[in-house]
């Protein structure tokens, strides 16, 4: 997820949290103790993406794509991670280590709150289609959660609207208040967002804002509210999910009985379950191919069919409509036999594999085909060319190798 999404869901789970705690024994602890429990969680929520600092260990594209998201994002290493921010916060802040000497109360929700952030980061990092490894290196799979978009702005107003009510003074107030209503606005202005989508948005931006303000300084209502309409929309986004997937495996099927449907990575559009990007995946090894279809559908085509979703992610001029839920945008079909060469004598295009979901690959080079749209071109592509007299990369991650059906074949 962005880091905004990181920021206010730490935010608002610190603030729950000091809110959920017995009162410290005097006015100045019970401020230190909102201010740390703040910060740590939202340091937390954020802390794992300083893996960026691990890319320069292998060329690019290979640095970003196999260590962002990578030990950082793993149950094993968030304790060391969390053993690490503790320190630097209890060398760093002698008010707040202070306190934490002082009362119990405030140990055990700093101990939380560095619990709940790391928790966070990684359940939020699972829901889109770019994956985490949670369990190496026990398991080294990739998960994709495949159903919240990577910058959701359900989650910045459902969980930012009550800290926003909560910041000091009118005027930063409304500045912050105009600020976070207005970016939805803007993005359905540009055709990021749909009109229902904004209308949904600006209802929780009120509901929530209102809630808090009238919370007073120790209610949790409005809080809780917040994470349930947070927790609710991914409910939603989870069982659209499913049935969009459904529908392009049955598309597939039917369209080439020979072929097996081997996944069907799925990403929706902001802040609306009904419109979705997909990249498929299939295999025939009968005739030495594997396919990859990129397109938009929707789960409800008779009241919005995929020419009216949101044209910036819809691609409206690029569709090419297959059935009423489904339109494509590009077609591929490549060798399992080259696929297969390539990953046993380039060192290089292995190491990118332990990446690759949806890989189109050639004699020249190697792009993720999830990645074909974004705004600076698709970030994942591996050039041969540049790795002519290069020697295999070291500090290579042992992922899972997300493509292994593809890579071995099939019985």
């Amino acid at each position: 997820m962005d880091n905004l999404s990181h920021s206010v869901a730490g935010l608002a789970a610190g603030e729950l949290l000091h809110r959920s705690l017995p009162d410290e024994a005097d006015t100045n602890q019970q401020r230190m103790r909102h201010r740390l429990l703040l910060v740590t969680c939202w340091l937390a929520s954020n802390f794992p993406d300083l893996d960026l600092v691990l890319t320069p260990l292998l060329p690019s594209p290979l640095g970003y794509l196999l260590h962002h998201r990578g030990h950082t994002h793993t149950v094993l290493y968030a304790l060391p991670q969390a053993l690490l921010l503790a320190l630097v916060l209890w060398l760093l802040w002698p008010a707040a280590r202070r306190l934490l000497r002082d009362s119990g109360t405030a140990r055990s929700g700093f101990v939380l709150s560095l619990i709940i952030g790391f928790a966070l980061h990684l359940s939020m990092d699972y829901l889109n289609s770019y994956g985490i490894h949670p369990f190496h290196p026990f398991d080294s799979r990739w998960l994709y959660g495949d159903m919240v978009f990577i910058l959701e702005p359900v989650f910045w107003i459902a969980l930012g609207m009550p800290m926003v009510m909560l910041a000091p003074g009118r005027a930063f107030k409304a500045v912050l208040i105009i600020l976070l209503a207005g970016v939805p606005v803007f993005f359905t202005l540009r055709g990021f967002l749909s009109w229902g989508s904004l209308t949904a948005l600006l209802a929780v931006a009120l509901v929530t804002g209102v809630g808090q303000s009238r919370c007073g300084p120790h209610g949790r209502r409005a809080l809780i509210l917040s994470f349930a309409i947070a927790l609710g929309f991914v409910g939603v986004q989870s069982a659209a999910s499913h049935h969009a997937k459904a529908l392009v495996a049955s598309y597939l099927t039917q369209r080439d009985a020979g072929t097996r449907v081997l996944d069907a990575s799925m990403s929706a559009f902001p802040a609306n379950p009904l419109c979705w990007s997909f990249v498929s995946v299939e295999s025939n090894e009968a005739a030495g191919t594997y396919g990859l279809k990129r397109g938009v559908l929707s789960i409800a085509s008779q009241m919005t069919p995929p020419s009216a979703c949101p044209e910036n992610f819809a691609n409206i001029a690029q569709q090419k409509s297959v059935t009423p839920a489904i339109a494509l945008f590009t077609e591929h079909q490549g060798s399992l036999q080259i696929l297969r060469r390539l990953q046993n004598e380039n060192c290089h295009f292995n190491a990118w594999m332990r990446f690759a979901r949806a890989p189109l690959a050639d004699a020249g080079g190697s792009s993720d085909l999830r990645f074909a749209s974004t705004p600076r071109g698709n970030f994942t592509t591996l050039d041969f060319a540049a790795f002519t007299d290069a020697e295999c990369p070291a500090y290579v991650p042992r992922w899972g190798y997300p493509r292994e059906d593809l890579l071995l074949p099939s019985q």
